[in-house]
């Protein structure tokens, strides 16, 4: 069977994968599809929008979140810590690192703390998807291993810009990149400067475009 993954918009995506259907960071688009599981990086509005979640999910959705979106999602939610992995109805989930160690609110405050938010490894017909979360570049990066799919944020100002993206993509070195998290930053200038340095396909995706994976 194909897996098949769609960008949503921001870090919105949905994947489908061994007939299930799965959202991560439900935010932009529509979600007319239900969801068989949803995960939740973090608890930032631009990535935790409850209205959404419930617009996606159904009666047995079952759920993957930090703890404190936990309570505001209501029934089944686990919560996995970086390295920590679980099995959702034949999906393979394992939590990462995410988190600024570079960017910050205010003094000595990230955006991002350490251990509040993650990222995700998704494992589904013999190919992982990353979704990097909000982060900065970080070592744990270097621990990943035989990534297809990242999905990594390029924006700056609250994770990775263009250049530390780049990267960011050459350390883990998947197969294909997408970009998200974009705000004024340009895609375009991202896939080329990594595919001139690197034999790593980036595909620059519009809203609600899908792409199958073979």
């Amino acid at each position: 069977m194909s897996l098949s993954i769609r960008w949503l918009g921001h870090a919105s995506f949905q994947i489908k994968a061994k007939g299930k259907n799965i959202y991560i960071d439900p935010y932009e688009g529509g979600y007319a599809e239900k969801a068989d599981v949803i995960l939740v990086t973090h608890s930032h509005h631009d990535h935790f929008d409850v209205s959404k979640i419930n617009e996606a999910r159904r009666e047995n959705t079952i759920f993957v979140a930090p703890a404190d979106c936990a309570q505001k999602i209501g029934g089944e939610v686990s919560t996995l810590k970086p390295g920590k992995k679980t099995v959702l109805r034949g999906i393979n989930v394992e939590a990462v690192e995410a988190y600024n160690y570079k960017r910050f609110r205010s003094p000595s405050i990230p955006y991002h703390p350490k251990d509040i938010g993650v990222g995700y490894l998704i494992t589904a017909e013999g190919k992982t998807i990353y979704h990097a979360g909000d982060t900065d570049l970080i070592q744990e990066m270097r621990q990943l291993e035989s990534v297809y799919l990242a999905l990594l944020p390029i924006g700056g100002t609250y994770t990775m810009d263009v250049t530390e993206a780049v990267e960011a993509a050459t350390v883990i070195n998947p197969k294909m990149v997408i970009p998200m998290h974009l705000l004024d930053a340009d895609p375009m200038k991202f896939k080329r400067e990594l595919e001139a340095k690197s034999r790593i396909k980036v595909i620059v995706l519009k809203p609600r475009q899908q792409l199958t994976l073979q």
